[in-house]
């Protein structure tokens, strides 16, 4: 491996791909940027071959442009780079070789990447660096005056302060535009059979050279390959050109049927913008300035509930997560709060279940390596909390899986959200349901060889029993939860002789939850 010489060495993580970044005003002769393929990334976590294919291309669409723009680079593939065991051991050789005296690097959004920078530049004899990413719209520097460790700070409260510290949807008396804070009563409509979908911005990036390249190393992945293409942006031409579509045709209706559940099409009115978001090919503020701008171009063909619980998932949930993740870490990674173990069932890994709804969210997340919120939340997220499945082998899973998950943003999500793990930091209830609200948001459970409206007995929904499972085992800790205390008034209504078939039928699927 041949090593230029400089005297500063500039790191970029593949989820630096910030193209605006200041480092790059102006090319710098004594400037080296160094981006490489790494075991260590690959092997943290069992990560969906579509994934890793896709963070490699946008890492070398990356360096490709940088050098176009006069930028020094040196790009290290998985055979460059294989010999050294970690990140830290390639900088010290990298340091090395060229002779630097300075190395620079962007702060990590994860947790274990900024342990591994922060323990090798206290060993340096060299000056070191660590620069903002300047992305996000909330400082780093102001996540511990937003959130404190182990406190719960309410997402919609953080929301409405990131409206007005940006001026977003924001009228001249300083309230919410329209006159609510949010339309979230407005985003759950099923999606009717007739509606139409928006068509798909066809993207498709060569995929088969870097698939064998995966497979030459033998790195352990899960998911399917996507043929001789990818779909997923992998440089910010594509990653505009998808947010321009997505503003044109998708937004007017996403509001509505955001979160709706169909098997007629994975996307339906989402923007797949999620990946150019959190590899930072995109920035938060011109993706809402873009949302923002569509709207004033087509007054009354994007509905204020459209716009609105758009902008809530950038605004809001996004920067909302990352503090919850950085004002908690490590810790967080650890918490179980409702010391659920139970192993993760191999149908998560295969899709092979005879519940319909869990084998499509599942067998489409194979496939794409993609599933919208609701999918995550009250499909896949709610069975392993009902069941009770170990939230470290959740946490895996979601990690790998999806195409968008990088730990500061899949941890909260996940352990927080998703599991309650997290004891309510995050959310004030569990986000579980029995079989009802899936039929209610989905097109699943007419074909499903389970039978919605039953709750115990060899056909009954899995989702029913185990809910009503969950509250009864769980019953101390969530009975005075004002939020969702009548359930148990409901529960203790039924007949006992119903009760009992309801516990008996769950413990039953908990038995062979591996079978169902």
């Amino acid at each position: 491996m041949k090593v230029p010489a400089c005297r500063t060495l500039r790191l970029i993580l593949g989820d630096q791909l910030n193209s605006s970044h200041s480092w790059y005003a102006a090319p710098d002769p004594d400037v080296l940027y160094v981006l490489a393929e790494l075991r260590q990334e690959v092997s943290y976590a069992r990560h969906h071959v579509q994934k890793v294919a896709a963070f490699f291309l946008a890492m070398r669409q990356f360096a490709e442009a940088l050098e176009k723009a006069g930028h020094r680079v040196l790009y290290l593939d998985l055979d460059q780079s294989t010999s050294f065991s970690n990140l830290p051991s390639l900088l010290r050789a990298l340091i090395s070789a060229s002779a630097a005296v300075r190395f620079e690097f962007q702060r990590p959004d994860e947790h274990r990447l900024l342990l591994q920078l922060e323990t090798l530049v206290a060993d340096l004899d060299v000056a070191s660096e660590c620069v903002d990413s300047e992305h996000f719209l909330l400082p780093f520097e102001d996540i511990a005056g937003e959130f404190e460790r182990g406190k719960a700070r309410r997402m919609e409260h953080f929301y409405r302060k990131m409206r007005r510290r940006h001026h977003v949807l924001i009228d001249a008396e300083g309230g919410p535009e329209g006159g609510r804070w949010n339309y979230d009563v407005e985003n759950r409509k099923r999606l009717p059979e007739r509606q139409q979908l928006p068509p798909v911005l066809k993207l498709e990036n060569p995929a088969r050279e870097i698939y064998q390249h995966i497979a030459q190393h033998a790195v352990d992945v899960v998911g399917h390959e996507s043929g001789d293409t990818i779909e997923w942006p992998i440089n910010r031409q594509q990653s505009l050109a998808l947010l321009s579509h997505f503003t044109e045709h998708a937004l007017p209706l996403f509001g509505a049927y955001q979160d709706a559940m169909s098997e007629r099409d994975w996307l339906l009115f989402h923007s797949r913008l999620s990946f150019s978001l959190n590899t930072k090919q995109l920035s938060p503020a011109e993706v809402i300035e873009a949302a923002l701008a569509a709207a004033r171009a087509r007054p009354g063909a994007i509905s204020m509930a459209s716009l609105e619980g758009f902008i809530r998932q950038i605004l809001g949930w996004r920067e909302y997560m990352r503090g919850v993740y950085w004002a908690n870490m490590p810790e967080y990674a650890k918490l179980n709060a409702l010391g659920h173990d139970r192993p993760l069932p191999e149908y998560y890994w295969t899709g092979e279940t005879d519940m319909a709804c869990m084998r499509h969210a599942i067998g489409q997340s194979l496939k794409h390596a993609y599933a919208h919120h609701i999918q995550r939340l009250m499909v896949t997220g709610n069975f392993a909390l009902l069941a009770g499945i170990d939230p470290n082998e959740v946490d895996a899973w979601y990690l790998g899986i999806y195409i968008d998950a990088v730990e500061w943003v899949e941890m909260p999500n996940t352990r927080g959200m998703s599991q309650f793990a997290d004891g309510g930091i995050i959310a004030s209830k569990p986000y579980c349901s029995s079989g009802n609200y899936i039929n209610k948001m989905g097109s699943y459970c007419g074909s499903c060889r389970y039978r919605v409206k039953e709750r115990s007995g060899e056909d009954a929904c899995p989702f029913n029993s185990l809910y009503w499972h969950f509250m009864h085992r769980h019953r101390e800790a969530f009975e005075r939860n004002p939020r969702i205390g009548m359930v148990y008034r409901t529960w203790d209504r039924m007949d006992e002789t119903v009760r009992a078939a309801v516990i008996a039928t769950a413990e039953e699927r908990l038995a062979s939850i591996g079978q169902l």
